[in-house]
């Protein structure tokens, strides 16, 4: 039986009266780490000039606080979002949640504000009982995943669990495809690792996002009453399938390599499981 075509919306503005609620993706919705998508970011504020409520929803490595400050570098304003929800901000949660212990960040220097105001010791890898693992070192432009595999089998032996804070394999970052820490992970779960992962499309965020919007609303919103938009299919997309949410994707150079079309976009979600309610070219109103 062929399943029947996923819509495309050339504009959300005739289908926002059916939601009180957006899970709005960042990177790759509203701008591509480089440049803002102003369109995207126009069509979050008018939908909350209609009543509507915006939670941006990002698997970044980092607290809300600096990513709301780059948002505002590239001329995005809180006039298009409610509140700011990042994998940084989950993990967090978790850290602060369980016994601390010494930690060794597998990330770049710039996301030690991971683990600011935490009692937890920061140590090398060889004395470390847990890993926070944020993403590649950044030292080597070319380096991948595959590079860092002698390091992640010492961990591996030693069975140090994993707390991943940004479970994306890849990233479009103006042009150049970026390697992210989910890629990382998925390598430690291969060897034997065990990986708590902390973004999209794991369920604590979409729990902690739905307690964001209660608080927001002074009321809990129905999910049939909520749209997650996003440009990833195994975060975004599987993401919301699996709380019970409508998604609309937004077309991405990490999946979809070919013309954007209905067909195009039929044959990218072949075989899965979960299939977004409509899919468009750039998130507009």
């Amino acid at each position: 039986m062929v399943s029947a075509e996923i819509p495309i919306w050339l504009s959300v503005a005739p289908h926002a009266a059916r939601y009180d609620a957006w899970l709005c993706d960042i990177w790759g919705v509203l701008h591509n780490g480089v440049a803002a998508f102003r369109p995207a970011a126009d069509a979050c504020a008018a939908f909350r000039a209609q009543g509507g409520r915006v939670i941006l929803v990002s698997n970044a490595p980092r607290p809300a606080t600096p990513i709301a400050a780059q948002l505002a570098g590239l001329g995005i304003t809180a006039e298009s979002y409610d509140a700011i929800l990042t994998s940084g901000d989950v993990a967090r949660s978790i850290l602060q949640a369980q016994q601390p212990v010494p930690l060794y960040l597998l990330g770049p220097e710039r996301h030690h504000v991971l683990v600011e105001g935490l009692n937890y010791p920061m140590v090398d890898e060889a004395r470390a009982d847990m890993v926070l693992c944020s993403g590649l070192y950044e030292r080597d432009p070319d380096e991948t995943p595959q590079d860092y595999r002698p390091q992640l089998q010492r961990l591996a032996a030693r069975r140090l669990p994993m707390l991943c804070a940004n479970p994306d394999l890849t990233a479009d970052s103006g042009g150049t495809i970026k390697h992210c820490a989910g890629g990382l992970a998925a390598i430690y779960a291969e060897l034997g690792g065990a990986v708590t992962y902390a973004g999209k499309p794991h369920a604590a965020v979409y729990v902690a996002a739905r307690e964001m919007l209660t608080r927001l609303a002074g009321r809990e919103i129905n999910r049939a009453r909520i749209l997650a938009i996003g440009d990833g299919v195994n975060t975004d997309i599987r993401g919301a399938a699996g709380a019970g949410l409508d998604a609309l994707y937004v077309t991405s150079r990490i999946h979809l390599t070919e013309p954007f079309s209905a067909a195009a976009v039929g044959r990218l979600f072949t075989g899965h499981a979960f299939r977004p309610v409509a899919a468009t070219a750039a998130l507009a109103w």
